[in-house]
């Protein structure tokens, strides 16, 4: 993991990503309403992994399929130490995901999330640079629990984006 003040250029660097298998909720969501859907979606698979008592393998996060516009394909879950079993039958919104696993850059972005086009946009350069083309998934580890520390400028999210 990298990292970078606030306000000066994220440090990217290339990674080799594994596969991790998750357990999320997915939603094409408004940007205006995702604080509430991710408030939701972490509870929710928080309360089915406890049921099957699988071991958490690492922080929340979301997933985001494609350009967001007004509106954005996401999953927000987290990631698992063994793979999650979809309910067969049950009336539940959690489902088994998974990280995939390939070439890509991560950088670590502090401030608030409000401030993280400024990171994708650095990514996005590199890729350039690099001669890589972006996939179409990315995603974000939020390492900052908010109602922890409620300075937006402390707050520290891992973004991950994969290349094609």
């Amino acid at each position: 993991m990298t990292q970078t003040n606030p306000g000066s250029a994220p440090d990217i660097r290339a990674a080799q990503l594994k596969e991790q298998p998750t357990a999320v909720v997915r939603e094409t969501v408004p940007m205006d309403a995702l604080r509430e859907f991710f408030g939701r979606a972490f509870s929710a698979v928080m309360g089915a992994v406890q049921e099957q008592h699988v071991q958490l393998a690492g922080p929340p996060f979301a997933l985001y399929r494609g350009t967001p516009t007004d509106v954005v394909d996401v999953e927000a879950g987290f990631p698992l130490a063994a793979p999650f079993t979809n309910p067969g039958g049950a009336d539940t919104a959690v489902i088994a995901g998974i990280l995939p696993a390939g070439q890509g850059y991560e950088a670590m972005h502090i401030g608030p999330y409000e401030s993280l086009q400024h990171t994708y946009s650095a990514i996005m350069a590199r890729m350039r640079q690099d001669g890589a083309n972006p996939g179409v998934a990315m995603w974000e580890y939020y390492l900052t629990d908010p109602g922890v520390e409620p300075d937006p400028a402390k707050w520290q999210t891992l973004v991950v984006w994969p290349v094609a």
